[in-house]
């Protein structure tokens, strides 16, 4: 019987550039220049069966060079057997799509695309596609500001949603643990008699 650890990793060759086991799960790390090929392969391969992509998704890691990690999984229902395969690109780079191997990685591909950023070589469709089509930005990356650019509202004088910058209704305040009427103590005072249950 062949060992599916060891046929994936002989048939990454030189694009593997680590593995390991965790927790009963098999992660691959490739180049990024690779990824189709490695897909292909693994999904071609009688030996393993990996025919059914499950999900693709991004990690961003703001300080890294090469700051986005890519990772596909790959399930072979025949050998109940999953695959994780992870692939790093750095912030203006990009990666082939992998939609002619697997046409249900189109929508996963926009989805990075429109929340990270990572632009998809020969993908057919590549849109946005949970944000707005004027939307500026991609928010799922780390330094992407929380209130977001721009907000939305229905102004009924034009009778049509409305897009203006984020205007703050209140400063942002600096939370130094310290109460805004009296300064906080490190313990709850001494209430007896004073009808406060929760300083007993």
């Amino acid at each position: 019987m062949i060992n599916l650890k060891d046929h994936i990793i002989e048939i990454c060759g030189k694009s593997l550039i680590a593995h390991h086991e965790q927790l009963d799960e098999f992660t691959i790390i490739v180049q990024s220049k690779s990824i189709t090929d490695v897909i292909r392969s693994l999904r071609d391969s009688n030996d393993i069966e990996l025919h059914q992509l499950i999900d693709i998704t991004a990690v961003d890691y703001p300080r890294r060079d090469e700051r986005f990690n890519i990772v596909y999984h790959l399930l072979s229902l025949t050998k109940n057997f999953r695959l994780r395969i992870k692939t790093a690109v750095d912030e203006h780079g990009d990666i082939d799509s992998i939609f002619d191997i697997f046409p249900v990685a189109n929508w996963f591909e926009r989805e990075i695309w429109d929340m990270y950023g990572v632009f998809f070589n020969n993908h057919p469709d590549l849109r946005r596609i949970l944000t707005d089509y004027g939307f500026s930005g991609h928010p799922q990356r780390k330094d992407f500001p929380l209130t977001g650019y721009q907000e939305m509202r229905y102004d009924p004088a034009l009778q049509c949603v409305a897009y203006e910058p984020v205007a703050l209704a209140q400063d942002f305040r600096q939370f130094d643990f310290s109460s805004p009427w009296q300064g906080m103590v490190g313990e709850l005072p001494d209430t007896k008699n004073s009808g406060d249950e929760k300083a007993q």
